[in-house]
């Protein structure tokens, strides 16, 4: 067996083998983006139901500091939700420019950004290029709890209340990954303090909530309703940005191995003909040689006879 021929049955083996490891891992992604998904669904009703309550206690408080936008924002909070594991496609890199892009806005507005970073990549793309983070959580991206989303919406709601002079922030912005589809992802950011209160009409209202708005009684106030229910309605929104997150980074991950599957397969399809075209080559060299010795012997025998 020649040497070249060596390399390419080498070649492919290797090939096979990684085909059936990112085969194992696109398999294993799809069964996550299952559970992913039916946390997503289970979270629903929740974060539907607090923000209807936050919207009706909102229309009935004129004046609130967590309602009302500054006259001049100086600083702003970007949450980032990346992953914690790799092989997962432009998953995270998508996250990121979208933060950039975000930043890049705030900036151009006059605005400083402080960033918060959820999942390693993240951390790491950023420690890399040397640019600051206030703070970092890791290792929750996977299976996000809604003790994570209660610690990060803890830290971010003190730096809203605290005054801005003392490195408090005037404006909190999410960046994560919204779940479309199994094949689609996307990258999107949210405003999620000040709140940012619309006037819509009831019948459109009512339309786009699926029924009759309830009608809600606040006690012992509405602003000190409203006190109580947005820390909670923070929390949830950062809870189901991970959650949708998660499901996101599994159906990224999963594309990804199918891509790497397929492309390792054609590539060991290639190698074959290759090494079919090899070998087919060494035995017509050697056919060659033995009717060369062939008529190197008979014409010798023929020269001493």
């Amino acid at each position: 067996m020649g040497a070249q021929l060596r390399v390419y049955r080498r070649r492919i083996r290797s090939t096979k083998s990684m085909a059936k490891i990112t085969r194992a891992m696109e398999l294993i992604a799809a069964t996550r983006i299952t559970k992913a998904q039916r946390a997503v669904e289970a979270a629903g009703p929740y974060a539907r139901e607090i923000t209807r309550a936050v919207s009706a206690v909102a229309g009935r408080v004129s004046d609130h500091p967590l309602l009302t936008a500054a006259e001049n924002p100086t600083r702003a909070a970007i949450l980032v939700v990346t992953s914690d594991k790799g092989l997962a496609g432009a998953y995270t890199a998508n996250a990121i420019k979208e933060a950039d892009s975000l930043a890049q806005l705030l900036k151009e507005q006059g605005k400083e950004v402080v960033t918060y970073m959820v999942g390693r990549k993240g951390v790491a793309f950023y420690k890399f290029r040397e640019r600051p983070l206030a703070q970092a959580w890791e290792n929750i991206t996977e299976r996000p709890a809604y003790a994570d989303a209660q610690e990060i919406g803890g830290i971010l709601m003190d730096r809203f209340i605290q005054d801005t002079a003392e490195g408090g922030v005037d404006e909190i912005h999410i960046v994560s990954t919204e779940f479309v589809s199994m094949l689609t992802q996307r990258a999107a950011s949210h405003r999620v303090l000040p709140l940012e209160i619309e006037e819509v009409d009831a019948e459109e209202l009512e339309r786009q909530q699926g029924g009759p708005l309830p009608l809600y009684e606040f006690e012992p106030s509405p602003e000190e309703a409203l006190d109580r229910l947005l820390p909670q309605y923070v929390t949830n929104r950062i809870y189901f940005a991970l959650l949708e997150s998660a499901a996101s980074q599994q159906a990224s991950r999963r594309a990804a191995m199918k891509a790497a599957t397929d492309n390792a397969e054609e590539l060991a399809k290639t190698l074959t003909r290759q090494a079919n075209q090899a070998r087919q080559a060494e035995i017509t060299n050697e056919i060659s040689e033995i009717v060369g010795g062939a008529d190197a012997l008979a014409a010798a025998s023929a020269g001493s006879e």
